[in-house]
């Protein structure tokens, strides 16, 4: 079994780890009403995206998220938070960013360690070294980050408590992947309000991992142009619930659908990380290693 398999099977357990540590993070976690800007790099970057639509879902204040790159500098000041995910914490982007904003706005990060340059960069720190990776591909990082971040907020309509996305999670780790996902040519992955970022994510996960060919929409987004490439030996992967209509129209362009409406879309995400690692290895990849990638991006 790979690193990135290995963890993978991990996440059920980290994600209840993550609900006890926001427990106890109250430094950390954005407060209800104020306005917060999430950013990080990447698989980091989609993990923001995601937490941005559930906490405005949850009515705790207006939330953005940015890519690390393009945060809009001279618009700290109207936030009161700027929360940046970061796994290995050297992050050039993150870091710079964090700089640049400090004492404008209020500053948190999320990690995996604790001796990197990150935890002196921003105001407070959560460290999740519990969910660290071996790995090049993130995988449990940052869905616990997500979970951690979830764990934070009020309810969210239609959004299971962290608790019960685990338990969907244990599910997701073991039951086999359709032959019909496995045997595809091509994935598009589809996703509303939050599960958009997550969809982002899978298509990230299949690329990095494989070399797949995928890509990552809105799901109202499909029939306005990814449809097109929809038909046999293509997958429609939907995270969260389906629109109404779309299940007849992958049919009938000769698609496959894959959907698990009643499942957490966190715990989906693992199934679609495990299609990510079951590909590499069936082309003869290493999923711990992908090409031209590392761990962290620090530039000169």
């Amino acid at each position: 079994m790979s690193r990135t398999a290995a963890e993978i099977t991990t996440q059920p357990s980290c994600w209840r780890r993550a609900v006890r540590a926001a427990a106890g993070s109250p430094d950390v976690l954005p407060r209800p009403g104020e306005r917060v800007a999430v950013t990080g790099c990447g698989t980091s970057w989609f993990m923001a995206i995601a937490y941005a639509a559930l906490r405005e879902a949850a009515g705790e204040g207006e939330t953005d998220a940015f890519a690390a790159s393009e945060f809009p500098v001279g618009r700290a000041a109207a936030y009161d938070r700027v929360v940046a995910i970061t796994r290995s914490g050297t992050t050039t982007e993150v870091l710079e960013l964090l700089a640049r904003v400090r004492g404008t706005t209020r500053t948190a990060a999320l990690t995996a360690d604790a001796a990197t340059p990150v935890v002196d960069a921003a105001d407070a720190v959560a460290v999740l070294d519990w969910a660290d990776e071996d790995s090049v591909v993130q995988t449990r990082f940052a869905t616990t980050a997500l979970a951690f971040l979830r764990a934070g907020l009020g309810p969210v309509p239609g959004v299971k408590p962290v608790e019960l996305a685990a338990v969907d999670a244990e599910l997701a780790v073991t039951e086999p992947l359709p032959e019909a996902v496995l045997a595809a040519d091509q994935w598009t992955f589809l996703g509303r309000g939050w599960t958009y970022g997550l969809a982002l994510e899978a298509g990230l996960k299949m690329r990095e991992a494989a070399g797949a060919w995928t890509e990552a929409y809105p799901a109202m987004e499909y029939r306005h142009g990814p449809i097109s490439i929809t038909g046999p030996g293509r997958v429609t992967w939907v995270f969260g619930a389906l629109p109404e209509g779309l299940a007849a129209d992958v049919a009938r362009v000769g698609g496959t659908l894959h959907a698990h409406a009643s499942a957490d879309p966190m715990a989906d995400l693992v199934r679609a990380q495990r299609l990510a690692v079951a590909l590499a290895e069936a082309r003869g990849s290493d999923p711990d290693r992908p090409r031209h990638l590392t761990r962290s991006v620090i530039l000169s």
